[in-house]
């Protein structure tokens, strides 16, 4: 293995494990904030797991399967991700209109921006989702000639 291949293979390892720890770690942080009062919000949690499996296959099993399998996966928990930022918003925004039916749209759009529900907190999932995808750049068995 030449010096370029062990550092891109050093940080695929890192990029691959930097995202499944967030994986591992966002359903416990999920459980501690309650995230767990209806059943909408329980999909964070499965997405989390789908992708823990998804970067431990692609980590044991490396090959063009794995990867294409945890490419995929991350493309769904990525949507998910862009999801979650979507109702956290709508669900602000419903909240910050019945608080304050007469307030303007800037307002209300202030109001909701800064809401219960964090804006930017599901877009974790987006993230560790790319960190994945990244990590399966440059594989070995990539054919790039």
């Amino acid at each position: 293995m030449t010096r370029q291949q062990e550092i891109i293979h050093r940080l695929r390892l890192f990029l691959l494990g930097l995202a499944g720890f967030i994986f591992a770690g966002v359903p416990v942080e999920l459980y501690f904030a309650e995230h767990t009062e209806q059943p909408l919000q329980f999909v964070p949690f499965v997405l989390s797991g789908l992708g823990v499996v998804a970067v431990l296959v692609a980590l044991l099993r490396a090959g063009r399967g794995a990867t294409r399998v945890l490419r995929a996966v991350a493309a769904v928990i990525a949507l998910g991700g862009l999801l979650g930022m979507y109702f956290h918003l709508t669900g602000n925004l419903a909240f910050a209109r019945e608080i304050q039916p007469n307030a303007t749209a800037t307002a209300v759009l202030a109001d909701a921006l800064r809401g219960a529900a964090p804006l930017l907190a599901p877009g974790i999932l987006t993230i560790a989702a790319m960190l994945a995808v990244a990590g399966t750049y440059a594989e070995a068995n990539d054919n790039y000639e």
